[in-house]
């Protein structure tokens, strides 16, 4: 089981270890400056900040050295032929980072809606060109909490890592099969039920909050779409939405189970403007059938005036299936070992949390 969290937060990133029976700080880096990704492997720690005025930063501590600024992703200089383009290509924040199943590729997901590689462990980045320049992106929507699409998620099939599939807040998936050489549109059964009526079926309409995949089958995907929770079990090809979903089918985080395809954990709450757990208790739901049933896990979590919210990448899980950890707008925190069935709270007080990642998951 996972020994090492990294916790993202709008004032600085903490690094959590496991200490006689608990869990404690033994790391704060970047006080006072938002995180808003962290990738954690074996060999290295990667963090993404948002510097406002100063623009988006990325760091990395390799395993045995000392955290060093790396190179930023950054777009080219907008085209004649894009003035049209109702989208900025300029880098807002880093929102994701993605292990890319090579040794040294990092996927990067960023706001406005671009997807960047490194193959070089960090030190360099490359705009997916063909994702960008293709003339679909013009349709892309600004609802992923700002005026502009976000990528919020990557997924590399651990079986060939050429195939790639990302999510987009709001323009649905999208998936290439050549490490981002050519895309097509994929996601057909989302219902978007805030558009007009034309168009809430359309799959470049749909509002991605998140998707997690089944590392041991990669064929099932798992999606917090903005109007219900879905899921797949042909790499993403079409979703079937889960009914059965409570206390509710609205959130924003989802964490797939790394070897049970059938197991997916969420993280609800009341819908759009609101947004405030279900009657006012922080609860985690699971379902271990594949979206038949669900079940209200709460046992260690606040039951009564919680208000809090849970971001797209503050829920994870480790490489065992039994390690989950969750943080929240109001800067909770929590960690169970044993599949959400129970959960504890380190003694801490956190800035809001944006992202949680346990160390190699």
């Amino acid at each position: 089981m996972a020994d090492r969290l990294f916790v993202g937060t709008r004032k600085g990133l903490f690094e959590l270890a496991r200490k006689g029976g608990g869990w404690d700080i033994v790391e704060t880096k970047f006080l006072g400056e938002p995180v808003t990704a962290v990738l954690a492997t074996p060999t290295a720690v990667h963090v993404a900040l948002d510097l406002g005025h100063f623009g988006a930063k990325t760091w990395r501590k390799p395993a045995s050295g000392e955290w060093q600024e790396t190179a930023t992703p950054a777009f080219p200089a907008k085209s004649d032929d894009a003035s049209e383009d109702p989208h900025p290509w300029t880098l807002g924040r880093v929102w994701n980072l993605t292990p890319g199943g090579v040794e040294g590729r990092i996927w990067a997901g960023s706001m406005p809606g671009g997807l960047f590689r490194s193959d070089d462990n960090g030190e360099t980045w490359s705009l997916c060109e063909p994702l960008w320049r293709m003339p679909d992106r013009r349709k892309w929507m600004g609802v992923a909490g700002g005026e502009h699409p976000g990528l919020s998620t990557v997924l590399v099939d651990p079986a060939d890592p050429s195939h790639v599939t990302v999510g987009v807040s709001c323009a649905g998936v999208w998936t290439s099969g050549d490490a981002g050489t050519s895309w097509r549109q994929i996601g057909q059964g989302f219902h978007n039920e805030y558009m007009p009526p034309d168009q809430q079926d359309d799959p470049i309409a749909q509002d991605i909050h998140q998707l997690a995949q089944c590392p041991a089958n990669a064929k099932v995907i798992w999606c917090q779409h903005h109007s219900g929770i879905y899921r797949s079990e042909d790499g993403g090809e079409s979703f079937v939405p889960l009914p059965a979903a409570k206390p509710s089918a609205f959130g924003f985080a989802v964490a797939a189970h790394p070897k049970d395809p059938k197991t997916a954990w969420f993280a609800p709450a009341i819908k759009d403007e609101k947004r405030y757990p279900v009657e006012g208790k922080m609860v985690v739901s699971r379902t271990s059938d594949g979206g038949k049933s669900f079940d209200i896990l709460s046992n260690g979590l606040p039951g009564r005036h919680a208000y809090d919210l849970v971001y797209r990448h503050a829920l994870c899980v480790d490489e065992t299936g039994n390690g989950l950890a969750i943080g929240s707008t109001s800067g909770g925190l929590w960690i169970s070992d044993d599949a959400g069935e129970s959960w504890t709270a380190p003694e801490m007080r956190l800035p809001p949390v944006a992202c949680v990642k346990f160390e190699g998951s």
